[in-house]
């Protein structure tokens, strides 16, 4: 089975072929982080534009970088939520162009259920039950996957996201957007025990997350600073604003697979590309007796291949939306 591939969720242009469900034969990204830059975020509009000039010479070079054309082609997967709504619809445009015109399948997926299914590719679903730790610009979540597309959200963050924090904290410090790459580079060589950030709802008792009291706690610390005439050591208060995240996500994780006894945990987003998160889930999680899957850092951010993986298994599994399939940009990740 050869499927295609479309993600347009947010500002990223991707395109892959997959072939057989888990065998990745293309990959492709166009990246807009340069246009995007100077405002310190997304600019929807900029988004979806860009999108619209960049999708077609993608879906050409993955045809030539495989050999194959539309008609060699199985079906055809789309992200169409959750995200910004115009970025979505322009993927799904072309991907219900190209199933109209070659005559095959098409399917709608959850970008925050394809982002776990990145640990899938080259090897196939690890058998479930397991709990999934998502983490990205717009959603921070555990989930426990009872079995594959049987999901129970066990807690999600009831404010900002982590890849949101990230980038805010970054624009404070002139540390440029993307932020979280560059807080990542910049605590590698700081003290994450350098500045004592709260760990929010740490010991709350449930599952949930909650940023924006760090995020303050970040924006008083460097007002204070620079209030006394004192220099902001950005290493050191990257570390520590990282670890204080960090903490709290890998406490609730592990704490996550204890109630549900799993034995296995997955990681998935564009936030798990973050260093010290790899480091210490992996580690912590091996401590508590924990197998724990991370997919390669290519994977990680938004991109197809993912979107084709989890596409792909639903088409074998009979799945099909129709044409007139919506774009849904607060799309849940549901039961």
């Amino acid at each position: 089975m050869i499927t295609l591939g479309i993600e347009t969720s947010c500002d990223e242009t991707a395109v892959a072929i997959v072939e057989d469900g888990f065998t990745v034969r293309t990959n492709l990204i166009a990246r807009q982080e340069h246009l995007h830059e100077r405002f310190g975020g997304v600019v929807p509009e900029v988004a979806a534009r860009t999108h619209v000039e960049a999708l077609n010479p993608l879906l050409a070079q993955a045809m030539d970088d495989t050999g194959r054309d539309h008609r060699d082609l199985d079906g055809v997967a789309v992200t169409v939520g959750p995200g910004l709504v115009g970025a979505l619809l322009v993927g799904m445009a072309a991907a219900k162009a190209i199933s109209l015109a070659a005559k095959i399948p098409l399917v709608g997926v959850n970008h925050l259920e394809a982002h776990y299914w990145a640990n899938f590719l080259d090897q196939g679903p690890p058998e479930p039950p397991y709990v999934t730790l998502i983490v990205s610009g717009g959603h921070t979540m555990l989930v426990h996957v009872r079995e594959l597309f049987g999901h129970e959200v066990l807690g999600q963050t009831l404010d900002d996201a982590a890849g949101e924090a990230f980038d805010k904290v970054a624009r404070m410090l002139g540390l440029g957007f993307p932020g979280g790459p560059a807080l990542d580079a910049a605590a590698r060589t700081g003290d994450p025990t350098a500045i004592r950030f709260p760990r929010a709802m740490e010991d709350s008792g449930d599952l949930d997350f909650s940023m924006s009291g760090l995020k303050t706690a970040v924006l008083r610390y460097v007002k204070a600073e620079r209030a006394a005439g004192r220099d902001i050591d950005v290493p050191d208060l990257a570390a520590s604003f990282q670890e204080a995240i960090v903490d709290v996500q890998v406490t609730k994780t592990i704490d996550a697979a204890r109630r549900t006894g799993v034995a296995r945990v997955l990681l998935g987003g564009g936030v798990v590309a973050n260093t010290r998160l790899r480091e210490r889930l992996v580690a912590d999680g091996a401590a508590a007796g924990l197998e724990v899957l991370v997919p390669p850092l290519a994977l990680c951010t938004d991109n197809a291949a993912m979107v084709a993986c989890l596409g792909a298994a639903r088409l074998e599994r009979g799945d099909r939306s129709g044409l007139d399939i919506a774009a849904d940009p607060n799309l849940p990740l549901a039961p």
